[in-house]
């Protein structure tokens, strides 16, 4: 959450009156300590898209009153036995299992939350006993910070550690923290703080849990500055965690801050990289609100992911039909988008009931190996404009393809194999349909319906493009308004062409194409943010192109753009418009069109 709708401020205000925490999953040691944990992306099922929607029936004792013991039993059965033997195996309880169903809190007589008598009335123990007897993990939840309802008077005493109380853990003014300023932000520059930690690791380890989602964390949670810093709370957790000897993986969320993404890496086994999924509507999600995000919010990321901690998606809620509140094309997209990005598939859907397009979405086992294999997420290998092509290069030579139409309209897509660092023909197989769809030369174009995507392997026959690469802040070039020449430590020539904004222009020179035709130009670029610049040639119509982020300011990014040449020397031009642009490092351009 970082702005906040109607219903995502319904959620905080809930969180603040009733000094609860919601919806994510809590983190666990790293791969350092337990190599196990994480080494793909988890999968299962979670209970915050249900406990979040509208929709008739899920919630008929008010808001969130969908989670129980009973309905995790239900869902720990569905998942036992139509989703298990595909690689699904978590189960996790996610925010309000200590909560009743008008949200009050209740803690033990440590300061540590306590399951709700009627919510779950055979405690979090026997919850847990339960899911580990089908052969499957159990997740849980926990919001960062120490709870306002766990204070007290600052006398509650902190299990196995004599002399500590509540107000020996936390700031003496009492300063809150987490996305909902649910908590009392804990200093850990005392010795009472790591001690409270430990005793709730110990308590969830007891219980037997596997999995911690540990939510509203900052930097990120749409909160800032020292005062919501929570970097120290997810180290203590790693430590904590280590200390019990159990493997738990810890799960970070909500939108978390791409900065400090060596801390969440060095700590953590996950980090939801967005908001959360769900619209907080009469369906779990929709398009708009806020699937679609993820194709501008993924690519920056996709550098960090890999075994031991993955980019989080968030819940892929693909299952259920109407109930969903997407299309089949959008099921499909969704679907495909978290296994490109190699993100963990966990369902939010009401497994009891998934319908036969969700339920073969769910099992396709050619998408999930996509997920779960030892290639690298797919990024963007064009601009992140309404059509789109993601790409990433598999250990055996084979290159993963997703291809996507984000309009409105049905539109055509082409991946380019020029794109993809090759030439002449490939082999494509339709991962979705299980096809195999014969040999294409040079590139593979499909007719895709509004908010559709294809997901194929393509094989390479061909040859490996040869390229001409051109420095953008060579002396030949011309810099027009405030664009200059600056360092760039990671770039190409260690310089890049920047301040490309408000009429700021880059033109690189003697461009020279052997014949005329249109050139998949590779075009290395840096951007903190996303961002569009207008490219032409030769002084003609220049197309408008959005750049996906590169994290930060000093990581290089590359798309391919297609830019129409005439025999011999050319210009290509930058122009930043009214706007901001991306900081130009170089181009490549390929001997042969396309």
């Amino acid at each position: 959450m970082y702005s906040l709708t109607p219903v995502r401020a319904l959620r905080a205000m809930v969180v603040l009156a009733l000094t609860a925490g919601f919806a994510t999953h809590l983190p666990t040691a790293h791969a350092d300590t337990a190599p196990a944990v994480a080494a793909k992306p988890y999968m299962g099922w979670s209970s915050w898209s249900m406990q979040s929607s509208k929709y008739p029936g899920l919630n008929p004792d008010g808001d969130y009153s969908y989670l129980t013991e009973a309905n995790v039993d239900k869902q720990t059965d569905a998942l036992a036995s139509k989703l298990k033997k595909y690689g699904y195996d978590h189960v996790n309880i996610d925010a309000g299992w200590w909560m009743d169903k008008t949200w009050k809190s209740g803690f033990d007589q440590y300061g540590r939350q306590k399951a709700d008598p009627v919510r779950f009335p055979s405690g979090m123990k026997a919850v847990a006993d339960r899911i580990h007897s089908k052969g499957l993990k159990a997740g849980i939840y926990l919001p960062a910070g120490l709870e306002k309802g766990a204070y007290g008077d600052g006398k509650t005493p902190v299990w196995n550690a004599d002399g500590c109380t509540t107000a020996d853990i936390v700031y003496s003014d009492l300063r809150t923290t987490n996305g909902w300023d649910s908590a009392y932000k804990i200093d850990f520059s005392r010795p009472c703080a790591q001690k409270y930690i430990d005793s709730q690791a110990q308590l969830i380890a007891g219980w037997g849990y596997d999995f911690l989602k540990l939510d509203g964390v900052g930097p990120g949670s749409g909160k800032s500055g020292d005062q919501y810093d929570n970097v120290a709370d997810v180290a203590a957790w790693n430590k904590a965690i280590t200390a019990t000897g159990r493997p738990i993986h810890l799960e970070l969320s909500w939108s978390l801050d791409y900065g400090h993404a060596a801390d969440w890496k060095k700590y953590s086994n996950g980090w939801r990289i967005d908001t959360d999924v769900e619209c907080y509507c009469n369906t779990l999600v929709s398009w708009e609100n806020s699937v679609d995000d993820r194709w501008d919010d993924a690519p920056a990321w996709t550098g960090q992911a890999g075994p031991g901690g993955w980019n989080d998606l968030d819940s892929l809620d693909v299952g259920n039909g109407a109930m969903d509140g997407l299309t089949k094309a959008e099921r499909q997209s969704y679907a495909t988008l978290w296994a490109v990005a190699k993100s963990p598939l966990f369902t939010g859907d009401d497994l009891t009931r998934l319908d036969d397009y969700g339920l073969s979405f769910l099992t396709n086992r050619e998408v999930i190996a996509v997920d779960q294999s030892d290639a690298p997420p797919a990024r963007p290998v064009t601009p992140s404009d309404a059509q789109q092509v993601w790409a990433a290069k598999n250990p055996n030579g084979t290159y993963t393809v997703a291809l996507f139409n984000l309009a409105s309209a049905p539109a055509a897509v082409s991946a380019n194999w020029t794109t993809l660092g090759f030439t002449g023909k490939a082999d494509v197989r339709d991962l979705w349909n299980h096809e195999d769809l014969g040999s294409y030369t040079n590139k593979v174009t499909q007719a895709l319906p509004a908010h559709g995507s294809r997901l194929f392997t393509v094989t390479p026959h061909g040859s490996a493009v040869t390229s001409t690469a051109y420095e953008a802040e060579a002396t030949t070039n011309t810099l027009s308004g405030n664009a200059n020449i600056a360092d760039c430590s990671a770039c190409s020539g260690a310089h890049k062409v920047g301040n490309l904004y408000l009429g700021g222009k880059l033109t690189i020179n003697n461009v020279v194409a052997a014949k005329a035709g249109t050139y998949q130009v590779k075009i290395a670029y840096v951007s903190g943010d996303s961002r569009s610049v207008a490219i032409s040639a030769n002084g003609n119509g220049a197309t408008s192109h959005k750049f996906p982020s590169t994290g930060d300011w000093g990581t290089v990014g590359t798309v391919s753009v297609p830019v129409a040449l005439k025999a011999g020397a050319n210009t290509i031009t930058f122009d930043s418009g009214s706007s901001y642009a991306p900081d130009i490092d170089r181009i490549d351009v390929p001997k042969s069109s396309s």
